[in-house]
């Protein structure tokens, strides 16, 4: 999704719009977050109705550690499209803008943008158990349960058992099995047990099962994988550490 934003919306910029935009993009792609987030930052202060840039500062100022930054771009990137008519499907399509609102917080917006999401894509694991997490924090996980996302046919592996766990029908190991079943290649393997991983965690995490959850969270973070979810893992797994740290320091006052 980012590269085709990034073709679109580049053809519109002038110049030195395009030339930040790039310049944001291979910071992004060294790691250099502080950096693209910079450069962003001239871009929309160049020009406020650049949509684009907010869209990936969001995603910057998300990987950051700047939740109610990322959720203020990612919003005005919404904003901004459906001003302009850019594209009447900018808001449907924003499954980053839903993982923000989770970690600011903000539960039943998240839940909104995931339901609105199934509208743009109605087989995709993620955003079912993503709007599950946000109804388990508001109300609960009995009611997150029963009113799952429909999702029938996802067909990377381990999803469906993800799902399915979810759904209180498997348990954490069936998706760990099928993770690893077939014998998949060393990449695949890295990639299959981070979703595992991931969303054992999180599952554990809406249980209230806490240091299961932190388990496999940090366990997650190291199956590094080039993909966005990645950076949410380790988004997380440092909340976790700074959460331990103000444990450490409370108890050493005490």
């Amino acid at each position: 999704m980012v590269v085709l934003l990034l073709c679109n919306q580049l053809a519109e910029a002038d110049d030195s719009e395009e030339e930040l935009l790039q310049k944001a993009t291979q910071a992004t792609a060294r790691g250099d977050f502080d950096q693209a987030i910079g450069v962003l930052t001239d871009v929309v202060t160049k020009n406020p109705k650049q949509s684009l840039a907010f869209y990936l500062r969001g995603r910057e100022n998300f990987r950051a550690g700047k939740i109610k930054e990322s959720v203020s771009d990612l919003d005005k990137h919404v904003e901004l499209e459906l001003a302009t008519a850019k594209d009447p499907k900018a808001e449907a399509r924003q499954w980053e803008r839903g993982i923000s609102y989770y970690y600011a917080g903000q539960y039943e917006k998240g839940a909104r943008q995931f339901e609105l999401y199934q509208t743009y894509h109605d087989q995709d694991v993620e955003n079912s158990t993503w709007r599950y997490l946000c109804v388990a924090r508001t109300d609960s996980v009995e009611k997150a349960r029963k009113n799952l996302l429909p999702i029938s046919d996802d067909r990377r592996v381990p999803m469906m058992q993800i799902y399915d766990l979810y759904r209180g029908k498997l348990k954490p190991i069936d998706v760990f099995v099928a993770a690893e079943a077939r014998e998949p290649t060393k990449e695949a393997r890295n990639q299959q047990l981070f979703y595992a991983h991931l969303y054992v965690g999180l599952w554990y995490e809406a249980a209230g099962e806490k240091e299961l959850a932190k388990k496999h969270i940090l366990e997650a973070e190291k199956h590094k994988i080039g993909h966005y979810m990645w950076d949410v893992a380790h988004v997380h797994a440092d909340l976790l550490r700074a959460q331990d740290k103000k444990v450490e320091k409370k108890d050493k006052k005490d």
